[in-house]
């Protein structure tokens, strides 16, 4: 949707779509003569596609597999970026990583490597995450591999972590914990039940979805719960400055 200013001097542009990229010119008039602008040529930049994760294995065994994630999908214009717990994955000399960085190898994995691996692709305007992928690790007891005795759920960690948006963006919050067997997952929004499972989505986010969030989990094999809760605040009409020409 185009719009004028009450001067005409900015032209602001809700929405854009291919339709509205292009070039544009403005034009100064007074009563005897007029003058034109260069033309001004707005693109729009393509979408990041959602990354998503491959695994080589998904049992491994502690100090006995090799693990490899792999970062889809494959562009030389990318940046890859590897988290883990909702933190960047520090530099180790037992993670490999090729020049690219496109892929994650643990050599021996250990249990201590558990949790959910996400990742980031990234151009020169902004990144998207993957959906997380959670590691489990089979590990020897006293013969054969055993995943680990019942346990949990720690408290759960909301990510992302910021509380602030602005109207018309897209909420999603994922829910995580430890916990064996997995836990089950359910949200509430100001006390009130919205549904089950790790994700929250909420599109285009209004004023009216402010509030308390919270992420509660049960261990059905322990019989605990645990939960983890954030405010939300959300601003009100957001025109975004990379879409307003001013002339």
């Amino acid at each position: 949707m185009l719009q004028l200013s009450k001067t005409n001097r900015t032209l602001f542009i809700f929405g854009a779509t291919k339709y509205t990229a292009g070039p544009y010119e403005c034009e100064i008039r007074n009563p005897v003569s007029a003058s034109r602008s260069d033309p001004f040529t707005l693109n729009l930049l393509p979408k990041l596609p959602k990354p998503y994760i491959t695994i080589n294995n998904s049992k491994p065994r502690e100090n006995k597999d090799v693990l490899a994630f792999t970062c889809e999908p494959k562009s030389e214009n990318y940046t890859y970026i590897w988290w883990l717990n909702g933190e960047s994955l520090p530099v180790s000399p037992r993670v490999k990583r090729p020049i690219e960085n496109r892929i994650l190898i643990l050599p021996s994995v250990t249990r201590n490597e558990t949790g959910p691996y996400q990742c980031e692709i990234r151009d020169r305007y902004g990144g998207i995450r993957s959906d997380p992928v959670t590691l489990n690790v089979l590990y020897d007891i006293t013969c054969g591999f055993i995943l680990f005795a019942p346990d949990g759920p720690d408290l759960p960690r909301i990510y992302p972590s910021f509380t602030y948006y602005r109207s018309g963006q897209n909420l999603d919050l994922s829910c995580f914990t430890e916990s064996n067997p997995p836990a089950q997952y359910s949200w509430t929004i100001n006390g009130k039940f919205q549904q089950s499972g790790q994700k929250l989505s909420i599109p285009q986010v209004t004023t009216k979805h402010r509030g308390l969030y919270a992420c509660s989990v049960h261990n059905s094999a322990t019989g605990k719960e645990s939960s983890k809760s954030m405010t939300v605040e959300v601003s009100g009409k957001w025109i975004p400055a990379s879409l307003a020409i001013g002339f």
